[in-house]
């Protein structure tokens, strides 16, 4: 279960990382959604790192 768990939390991670970099390549990113992700991302990271 706890490998699970962690293995779809870095599933996620991986994803908001392609989005994040997917929208910072965008002609005018947006600072706010990228905001958004980046701290969605640094929240998953430090759930990663307390298992």
């Amino acid at each position: 279960m706890q490998t699970a768990h962690l293995a779809a939390l870095e599933a996620k991670h991986a994803l908001l990382d392609s989005q994040i970099l997917a929208e910072s390549r965008r002609p005018s990113p947006d600072q706010e959604t990228l905001a958004t992700l980046k701290k969605r991302k640094l929240q998953l990271k430090q759930e990663i790192t307390a298992q």
